[in-house]
This record gives structure tokens, C-alpha cells and sequence, in this order.
């Protein structure tokens, strides 16, 4: 961590309440005091929730969570900067993997989800800026490919009670998933097959044109794009 140089701008006085300023006004962390859309994915495995501040973590942490997957991304900002210090502070492994709310998953991305709940220290806690589409998915792709669940019952962690707009941009997820869904149906392919998945991940899969031709509704982009104000 001290070794980014976007570091010194927030380790003085002035950066730090300029982080805490984006932290609470910026990412909403002050509305996340009224609203806690923080759930449960799998018994003592994993959590999922909004971007954290460093009293949540310091909470996550005395309930045994020892791995924090950051899905943001690792661009400079104020939130980083508090939630780096902090996961080192408190010593909880902190990993990001970049995630996209407005894209249809990428196939090195899928790759590198399995890769990473094979890997990392449970239990574990994964977020997004407001916990409801990238961790959403990726509460998804753990109980389908981490935990053995049939792809449609993990679906469930796609859905409007964490905040998920299925007829907004961010329904090109959803629209990813279908399509294999609809090819597993049409050849009978269990939809607990992960081996499967991949196999028509890596032949028959075109995030682009996913995205191409899905069409959200005018209402769920606004919801999505200007009232919720997704990342």
C-alpha cells in the first residue's frame, strides 16, 4: 500500500477528510446507516454487502471474516485508501478483482472468480459500492461454482430485494446467464455443471454481442443509471 504514490495524497489531515467526504457522501456510506443491505450467501463462508467503512470492517472482523474481496477495482479514491489502511490495520487479507455492473461478465473474469474461491481464506466478505449487482453476481458464481448449486437457484442473488434493476443496464447480467441457461435446456445439460459452463464460456460465448442486443427498459435505466446511481 505505501508503496502507490496516489497514497500521500490522503495519509495527511486534509486527505483523509477528503476520503471520508467521498466515503460518506460520494459512495452513499451515509445512507448505509439507515439501509443495511448486507446478506448472508452461504453459512459461514461468505457474506456480501456494500462498500464497508472502517467501524464495518472492524465489525466483520470480530464476527471471523479474514478475507475482504474488494470488486471495484483498484483506481484511486478515498474508499480505497480507508479500506486498504484498514484491512492491514486489522489484518484481513483485502483482494480486488474488478467487476462490471454494465457488461456482460467477461470470460477471463469468470475464470478468475473460480480461480479465486478456490484460493482465498473463508469466511470471507465480498462488496460493491452499494452490495446489489457486482456482488450480486458474484454471490452468484460462488453458490454456482464454489458451492455445486444449480445456476437458476443461484440466480436468486440477482434479484430486486438487494437492489438488483433486472430492466435497467445492469440487466445485461442477467441477459449473460439466460443465454446459457437456454443452451444448457436445449441440450439437457444439468445446470449444476460447472465443466459445462466453462466449455461454452470458452467456445460459444460473446459477451459483446450480449451486450449488443440487450435492451433494458426506459424506466429501469433510470432507476439504475440516475435515481440508485449504480457504478
Amino acid at each position: 500500500m505505501n508503496a502507490a504514490p496516489w497514497i500521500a495524497e490522503y495519509n495527511n489531515v486534509e486527505g483523509r477528510r477528503r476520503a471520508w467526504r467521498q466515503l460518506m457522501l460520494g459512495d452513499h456510506g451515509a445512507l448505509r446507516k439507515l439501509y443495511d443491505n448486507s446478506h448472508e450467501v452461504a453459512p459461514d463462508k461468505l457474506w456480501r454487502s456494500y462498500q464497508p467503512s472502517p467501524a464495518d470492517l472492524e465489525r466483520w472482523k470480530t464476527r471471523g471474516i479474514r478475507t475482504v474481496v474488494n470488486l471495484r477495482g483498484d483506481k484511486p479514491s478515498g474508499f480505497l485508501f480507508l479500506e486498504q489502511e484498514t484491512c492491514a490495520h486489522l489484518g484481513l487479507e483485502l483482494i480486488t478483482l474488478r467487476t462490471w455492473s454494465r457488461e456482460a461478465p467477461p470470460k477471463a473474469f469468470l475464470h478468475a472468480a473460480r480461480a479465486l474461491f478456490a484460493r482465498i481464506e473463508y469466511p470471507a466478505l465480498i462488496h460493491c459500492k452499494s452490495g446489489a449487482d457486482r456482488a450480486g453476481l458474484m454471490a452468484t458464481l460462488f453458490l454456482f461454482l464454489h458451492e455445486g448449486r444449480p445456476l437458476d437457484e443461484a440466480l436468486e442473488q440477482l434479484a430486486f430485494r438487494y437492489g438488483h434493476i433486472r430492466q435497467g443496464k445492469t440487466g445485461v447480467i442477467d441477459a449473460a446467464f439466460d443465454t446459457y441457461i437456454a443452451h444448457a435446456h436445449a441440450r439437457n445439460i444439468p445446470l449444476d455443471d460447472v465443466d459445462a459452463f466453462f466449455d461454452w464460456v470458452d467456445s460459444d460465448y460473446d459477451p459483446k454481442q450480449i451486450k449488443q442486443e440487450f435492451r433494458g427498459t426506459f424506466w429501469g435505466r433510470i432507476m439504475s443509471d440516475f435515481v440508485l446511481r449504480r457504478e
